[in-house]
């Protein structure tokens, strides 16, 4: 049986499998080092390095085995039966088994073009679904509080594997401390077996470290984060390397999900087991998917068999149907729900309206631009799915009408299944036009705010969004306002920001006062105001909270910070909960 061609199919995908993997903790490992070094451009590249890191180890996986194997082996579903079941039985005894299954599942689709999606053939089960958390590995270290949360948080602080010294470690503890003792409940700060427990992992995005776990006592817990950073006016320790801070203490459960939200890069983290990890993290962010806590730990590909396997589920309950999603229909993008799985689905149309002048093939790279960039909190992370298939009767008739009018190459009808050659897939939000119809006045005020925020914080990311109407944001459960459609976003630094000439009137316009030209790349920020608000009392709230965005020269000055290599930093925590302030932050 080892020298059968399943048996050989099978180890050649866990070879490949393995040089995945060696390669991705070797590029998490080093996140340590660039945090230490203030390595941040290099963090950049080495956080896009392993997101294209799965695709590239598939494809050298693919061309092996079309070299290894004949057409014929390779597309014969029994070989593939088999290989299964060696497969499973050659990783029955790994910690990242379902990782492991994933990757194989990525070769057969490879193979089969998402087609013949059947648990005989792949893992759309794992082989270890009642597999127990039960490795012997010890992911936390806890501490005893004792009533001492100034030394407890000592010890959170000295005995984390950190290479840079603490600028004043006595200021970040009677800080934290203090902060600690004013947000934990009373029965966890009365009690006497209060204990601090936390992930032996650091935490690595961007240009912070971030210490996770959480306080029990009293019979109950809460989450807690401690956001680690170092930068300017915080000094150097011996050696060179910059010194730290402890930049806030949090405890909320709605803080820590925003921290792992799904809007975020992956973090670089050291996953000794990842089952249990995510189990951990579970039990911190309960209402969190499982498949967005592997995605935020870097195993997106894993998160999407999650999110597959959790929408079946969802889908075999027949509490509802697929309907068109509220909001304005979209110029690019047919989009559809299932309102029980908070999930939006986008097809791309066969044609678009006039006024967008792109192709299908410049649509899928401004996804895929956004799923390499950092997100930073303000843009959607997407799941990408082919040969999508569902039963006809899981649709409304409406819903189905109008894919099959807008998209006839994309989706078909075969017997009673309905078949979506290509789809994303990104997390239900309220569209902001709708939100700002149904709000209260003081909530009107504040979700303009943010959607400023937004649009900031994604071009200090170098990410201009392009078309910034409202429909084209969404407001979280946490009131978050984040952009979700892709057609026309591109980097800020290919922009050529343009004040609008002086002139009497719009003689520009018709030949008179001085020559004028539009390039494609041409944008006049003086004139967002009439384009983003249609409603004059929006557009002044906007206006007077973020009147910066309507001036050419706030765009050009940032523009020139990106070009000059400065990585601006965009913490994912409020700014009155920070305990110092850090020159060139943006926070929200």
């Amino acid at each position: 049986m080892k020298h059968s061609p399943a048996y050989r199919l099978a180890v050649t995908i866990l070879h490949g499998f393995d040089g995945y993997r060696a390669r991705f903790k070797q590029i998490t490992f080093d996140a340590s080092r660039r945090f230490r070094e203030a390595a941040w451009r290099e963090a950049q590249q080495a956080s896009a390095a392993r997101i294209n890191l799965y695709e590239e180890k598939v494809g050298d996986t693919l061309t092996r085995l079309q070299r290894t194997f004949d057409h014929e082996s390779l597309t014969y579903c029994e070989t593939w039966r088999e290989a299964r079941e060696h497969y499973a039985q050659l990783i029955s005894q790994r910690l990242d088994y379902e990782l492991a299954e994933t990757f194989f599942n990525s070769l057969f689709c490879s193979i089969f073009h998402h087609r013949h999606i059947r648990n005989d053939w792949m893992f759309v089960y794992s082989s270890r679904e009642d597999a127990a958390h039960h490795s012997g590995i010890e992911l936390c270290r806890q501490h005893s509080v004792s009533g001492d949360w100034p030394q407890a948080l000592a010890w959170a602080l000295e005995e984390a594997p950190f290479d840079n010294a603490f600028a004043d470690l006595e200021r970040d503890i009677e800080l934290g401390a203090g902060l600690l003792e004013t947000l934990l409940p009373a029965a966890i700060l009365q009690s006497e077996d209060a204990q601090l427990e936390l992930l032996k992992s650091v935490f690595y995005r961007n240009k912070g470290a971030y210490l996770v776990g959480r306080i029990l006592g009293g019979g109950e817990q809460v989450p807690l984060v401690l956001p680690i950073l170092h930068g300017e006016g915080f000094g150097e320790q011996q050696g060179g390397d910059p010194c730290l801070h402890l930049d806030t203490v949090l405890t909320e459960t709605d803080e820590v999900s925003i921290i792992f939200s799904f809007t975020r890069a992956y973090f670089q983290v050291d996953v000794p087991v990842p089952g249990e990890f995510v189990h951990y993290l579970k039990q911190l962010m309960p209402h969190k998917p499982e498949g967005e806590l592997y995605a935020a730990i870097g195993f997106f590909k894993h998160g999407k068999t999650e999110f597959f396997r959790a929408l079946n589920l969802q889908v075999a309950k027949r509490e509802d149907q697929f309907v068109i999603a509220p909001g304005v229909r979209g110029m690019v993008m047919a989009v559809f729900v299932l309102p029980s799985f908070r999930t939006v689905f986008k097809i791309i149309k066969d044609k678009f309206d006039p006024a967008k002048d792109v192709t299908h093939a410049v649509v899928r790279e401004k996804y895929r631009l956004v799923k390499r960039h950092d997100r930073v909190g303000r843009m959607a992370d997407t799941q990408e799915f082919s040969n999508f298939i569902v039963r006809q009767d899981h649709f409304s008739p409406e819903c189905l009408e109008h894919l099959l009018e807008v998209a006839p190459s994309t989706v078909s009808l075969k017997d009673d299944k309905v078949i979506i050659k290509h789809c994303y897939t990104e997390r239900m939000m309220t569209p902001l036009n709708i939100y700002l119809e149904q709000c209260s006045a003081d909530e009107r005020v504040m979700v303009l705010k943010d959607y400023g925020n937004a649009i900031k914080q994604m071009a200090a990311a170098n990410i201009f969004p392009g078309d910034m109407l409202l429909k084209n944001f969404g407001v979280t459960r946490h009131g978050r306002v984040i952009f979700y459609d892709y057609d026309e976003v591109c980097y800020l630094t290919e922009c050529r920001f343009r004040h609008m000439p002086k002139s009497y009137g719009n003689d520009y316009l018709c030949g008179g006062g001085e020559s004028f030209s539009i390039g494609p790349n041409d944008i006049f920020p003086e004139e967002f105001g009439p384009f983003m608000f249609a409603n004059p009392e929006l557009r002044g709230i906007f206006m007077e909270q973020h009147p910066e965005l309507f001036d050419p020269d706030y765009w050009l000055e940032l523009q020139q910070a990106i070009v000059d290599g400065r990585v601006i930093d965009v913490y994912p925590y409020r700014n009155k909960q920070r305990f110092a302030g850090t020159i060139g932050q943006l926070v929200y």
